[in-house]
């Protein structure tokens, strides 16, 4: 195995090479940082979480659970964008027990780009909305991932989904369609 080849390294970790496992997290880890500052960018609400903190705690996930079945290393990002996300939604999750419900609205899709101030329940809807949308359109809703939740811009998403630029330009705009009258109309 050529130890500079990632996705060399992440087949032989998912056939349980623990060396892999590390020499992955190893090579990539300034691009998964630089995805963690790009989530924690989108998600305002977050300022406390350090994005080392979410990176960590993201790739504890994938190392807590059976080896990601990743391609190549654009995928392997968009896994970890994933477990990031996952990681936000928790995070809403136990806040908003903590508060147990201040009367918060929906997060509209404008905001969800921008997230100027996301609260947890509107982390929580909006997540619920988009898991929605990806049983409707699931690689619409993964350029909807990656671009609000690991801050992700056009040209980062169409990369890491193999996809052309134009391509994740017309998914996203579908999407946001779709999501605004959604979260417009008591979705979230």
């Amino acid at each position: 195995m050529n130890h500079d080849d990632i996705t060399g390294m992440l087949k032989a970790w998912s056939a349980g090479d623990a060396a892999a496992r590390d020499a992955v997290f190893e090579r990539m880890y300034a691009q998964l940082k630089r995805l963690a500052v790009g989530a924690l960018r989108a998600q305002a609400g977050q300022a406390t979480f350090e994005p080392t903190v979410l990176l960590n705690d993201a790739l504890l996930k994938l190392v807590g659970s059976e080896a990601p079945r990743a391609h190549d290393r654009g995928h392997f990002a968009g896994i970890v964008a994933r477990a990031m996300r996952q990681v936000l939604v928790d995070r809403s999750r136990r806040r908003l027990a903590d508060k147990r419900g201040a009367g918060q609205r929906p997060l509209s899709l404008d905001e969800a780009h921008d997230l100027p101030a996301a609260t947890p329940e509107s982390v929580l809807g909006f997540d619920r909305v988009l898991d929605e949308f990806a049983d409707l359109d699931p690689q619409a809703a993964e350029v909807v991932h990656l671009r609000v939740f690991a801050g992700l811009t056009i040209d980062e998403t169409a990369q890491a989904l193999g996809l052309h630029p134009s391509s994740v330009n017309r998914e996203w705009a579908h999407a946001r369609a779709w999501l605004k009258e959604r979260l417009d109309h008591g979705g979230g």
